[in-house]
């Protein structure tokens, strides 16, 4: 019989393991746009709410082994006609959106282990900060394929812009979940 740190350590691997397949899930959930390479994904709010979820270093933990699964092959990251799965996505031109994931989980997980998670507006406020690492890293890299002359216009046309009210509106979704989650179950996570 294992003992209670080893239950412990395990049942936290699942969780990150969780967290990584429901990334990996919710890129398959995307909608190309004629206008952008970046597609519409379910992606962000999960990486934010996993991360929320885990704390900051399982959170970041569970984006570095998406990360991983993509390079090493694996179809985890969202279908795109230019680009085949593997290690050329993050190079890419959404490259720098997928890097930032687990940085931006850090982010919600460290905002959420000092209590932000706890409340609806506070909850927001956790993972509006990492989706603005998202969007920072994501039009950073992405406007380095846009042409001369316009190339921070041309990111923030094609990687922002469009996807900012979506996100958004994701966003104060899934930030009613983590104070819900912690009421009805009694349970909190500790950082």
């Amino acid at each position: 019989m294992p003992d209670d740190r080893t239950l412990g350590v395990a049942i936290k691997a699942a969780a990150v393991l969780f967290v990584t397949v429901l990334t990996a899930a919710a890129s398959q959930a995307s909608v190309p746009v004629w206008f952008s390479p970046v597609p519409f994904t379910l992606q962000p709010v999960v990486v934010l709410l996993g991360g929320a979820v885990l704390g900051p270093w399982l959170g970041a933990a569970s984006q570095f082994l998406y990360l991983a699964a993509g390079l090493a092959g694996l179809p985890v990251f969202a279908a795109a006609p230019a680009l085949p799965q593997g290690p050329a996505r993050l190079i890419g031109p959404t490259g720098g959106y997928l890097m930032s994931y687990p940085i931006a989980a850090f982010v919600s997980g460290w905002l959420a282990a000092r209590g932000f998670d706890r409340r609806y507006l506070t909850s927001v406020l956790s993972m509006t900060a990492g989706l603005a690492v998202v969007f920072a890293c994501g039009v950073s890299w992405l406007a380095t394929f846009m042409p001369a002359g316009n190339r921070l216009g041309g990111a923030l046309a094609a990687g922002a812009y469009p996807f900012l009210l979506a996100d958004l509106a994701k966003i104060c979704v899934a930030a009613a979940v983590l104070p819900t989650l912690w009421r009805a179950t009694g349970l909190g996570r500790r950082g």
